[in-house]
C-alpha cells in the first residue's frame, strides 16, 4: 500500500555566530575605560539554498560575522551596547545581498573602578591607579538590535538585578480554599530578581536617535526609585509601578515588560528555643518561587516584547 506523498517545505532560518566575547579598552592618557560585551548575530533572507540544495554562494560565513564584530570595536569603538549593535545590524543587512534582516543580542557586563588610597597614589603616581577595575557583581545589561534594511526594533534591559525592600509590604485578602495554608502578612519582607526590558519607540534613521547610556541609567534609576517607593500590598501591583514609573519619565520608552520571581522570605519559628521572632529572622527561599510577569505599555502603543523573554 502506497502512502500519500508528504510535501516539505522549508520555514524560518536564520544563521550566525552567538557569543563573541569581545572587550574594548579606551585609553584615555592614563585613564581607561571598559566596554565588555557578549554579542550574537543572527542573519537572515534568501537563504534557502544554504538548506535545499548545500550551496554556500549566499552564506556569508559565520567566521566573518565573528571578525566583522572584533574589526568594528577598533573602527567604530563601543559608545553603547545598542550603537555598536546598530553599527553591525546595518553592516550586515546592507553590504550582503541576500541578508535582508539582522538581529543582534548583547549582554554586557559592567565594571567599576578600584579607587586606591590617597598615600599609595602619591607613591606610585596618580596615573596608576586609573586603570585597574572589579566586575560589577549585579545586573548584566541586555540589547537586542532588529534590522530589516528601512526598520529598526531596539528593545533593552536587564537581568540579575537582585532588590529587597525588608518592610513596607503586606498580602492579604486572597483567595482562600481548602488548600490554602498562606498566612496572611501584614509586614513582610519583599525580594526579587528584575529581568526586565523595555522597547524604544526609534524605529527609523530620520527620528532622533535616544542617548543609549543616559537612558539606561535613568531607566534603571526610575524602575529602583519605584521600587523602593511603593507601599506594596503585592508584587503585581509593585511591577505596574515600576514599569509605569519609566513610561512616564522617559519618552522614548514605549514598552516595558518584566518577569519578577518573588524570593520568599519566611519567617523562622524560634519558639521552640524560648526566643520570639519580632519580624527580625527569615529563611530565604530560592526555589520554588511565585513569578510574577507582565507588559505595561504607553496608550496606543502596541505590544511587540515577547511574552517568553527567555532568550531575549
Amino acid at each position: 500500500m502506497t502512502s500519500p506523498s508528504h510535501p516539505v517545505i522549508l520555514g524560518q532560518n536564520q544563521y550566525g555566530k552567538a557569543e563573541n566575547r569581545v572587550v574594548k579598552i579606551t585609553r584615555d592618557g592614563g585613564t581607561h575605560h571598559i566596554k565588555d560585551l557578549n554579542v550574537s548575530v543572527a542573519l537572515s533572507g534568501d537563504l534557502s539554498d544554504l538548506h535545499l540544495t548545500g550551496s554556500n554562494a549566499h552564506c556569508l560565513p559565520t567566521d566573518t560575522t565573528k571578525n566583522t564584530v572584533f574589526a568594528f570595536a577598533k573602527e567604530y569603538g563601543i559608545e553603547s551596547a545598542e550603537q555598536f549593535g546598530i553599527h553591525l545590524a546595518r553592516h550586515f543587512v546592507t553590504s550582503q545581498e541576500p541578508i535582508h534582516r539582522a538581529r543582534i543580542r548583547i549582554e554586557e557586563y559592567a565594571w567599576e573602578r578600584i579607587a586606591g588610597s590617597d598615600a599609595n597614589s602619591r607613591f606610585i603616581g596618580a596615573d596608576e591607579v586609573n586603570h585597574s577595575f572589579v566586575r560589577k557583581g549585579q545586573e548584566t545589561r541586555v540589547t537586542q538590535i532588529t534590522y530589516d534594511g528601512e526598520k529598526w526594533e531596539v528593545v533593552s534591559g536587564l537581568k540579575d538585578l537582585v532588590v529587597m525592600n525588608s518592610t513596607h509590604s503586606e498580602f492579604w485578602g486572597y483567595i482562600k480554599d481548602k488548600y490554602t495554608t498562606l498566612q496572611e502578612a501584614y509586614d513582610r519582607i519583599l525580594a526579587t530578581t528584575v529581568s526586565g526590558r523595555w522597547r524604544f519607540n526609534w524605529t527609523d534613521d530620520e527620528q532622533r536617535m535616544p542617548n543609549w547610556e543616559r537612558s539606561y541609567e535613568q531607566t534603571r534609576k526610575h524602575m529602583l526609585e519605584a521600587f523602593a517607593e511603593t507601599y506594596s500590598y503585592s508584587l503585581q501591583q509593585t511591577l505596574y509601578q515600576m514599569a509605569t514609573r519609566i513610561i512616564t519619565h522617559r519618552a522614548e520608552i514605549d514598552e516595558v515588560r518584566f518577569s519578577l520571581p518573588n524570593k520568599h522570605h519566611f519567617l523562622v519559628d524560634l519558639e521552640p528555643f524560648g526566643l520570639k521572632n519580632e519580624n527580625e529572622v527569615y529563611y530565604a527561599a530560592d526555589r520554588m518561587y511565585g513569578l510574577i510577569e507582565a507588559t505595561v505599555l504607553r496608550d496606543g502603543a502596541t505590544a511587540q516584547i515577547p511574552v517568553d523573554m527567555t532568550n531575549l
